[in-house]
């Protein structure tokens, strides 16, 4: 976990915009967060400096890396996304840290949040690739977690999901969550990894998740 960000940053960044370009998206309005999963906070610090958001999926990790990053220029201005699972033990740990929950497929995790954090933003995770093991709400299901977390007084911003790694299934499922961010009125479709962008851009993604592109190849996660 202490690998170095690479020096061309600015050049990789350029890279994927030119990608997102391509694949007939606005780099100006297809925001880029750099996931910083295994890497050192230096990765953190580079991304501030780019000023790009920072995407993390283990709470531990995140905050570990926000405490040892807190009092360096810029720390306090990184804005955090949460892109793991929420797990109810952890949020009020988080809580003060994260500005945007990528993750949420239940109700009781945005009652968590509401109270620990009123306001904040939160997206819904939609399941594209049943099967895999990863969580995420049935497309049917979509609709009334929105309603539930609106209630809350939640920033309900979008939607996000993890395509299937099938071409043909990954667009399929790109295409679903943009419709349903459209039937719900919801503004942000966090879709897109190193792998898929092209497809998900064209698909109609709003925010895309980007680490190796960034990063290089992340570093082997030791075992606890």
């Amino acid at each position: 976990m202490t690998a170095t960000p690479p020096d061309d940053l600015e050049d990789r960044l350029g890279a994927v915009r030119r990608r997102i370009a391509a694949a007939g998206g606005d780099p100006a309005r297809v925001a880029v967060v750099a996931v910083t999963k295994g890497f050192g906070p230096a990765a953190v610090e580079a991304a501030a400096r780019a000023s790009l958001d920072v995407g993390e999926n283990y709470a531990q990790e995140l905050v570990a890396k926000q405490a040892e990053l807190a009092g360096t220029p810029g720390a306090a201005d990184v804005r955090w996304h949460f892109l793991g699972a929420v797990q109810r033990n952890k949020v009020r740990r988080l809580a003060p840290v994260v500005s945007v929950w990528q993750a949420l497929v239940r109700a009781v995790e945005g009652e968590e949040i509401a109270r620990a954090a009123p306001g904040t933003s939160v997206l819904v995770e939609v399941l594209t690739a049943p099967g895999s093991g990863r969580n995420g709400v049935p497309p049917r299901d979509v609709a009334p977690l929105v309603g539930q977390l609106r209630a809350l007084d939640l920033d309900v911003r979008g939607l996000m999901t993890v395509a299937p790694q099938d071409p043909a299934a990954a667009r399929a499922g790109f295409a679903a969550v943009t419709r349903l961010a459209d039937e719900l009125g919801l503004a942000e479709r966090s879709m897109g990894m190193t792998g898929d962008l092209e497809l998900a851009v064209a698909e109609g993604s709003t925010m895309v998740r980007v680490g190796r592109a960034l990063f290089g190849d992340r570093p082997t996660r030791r075992a606890p």
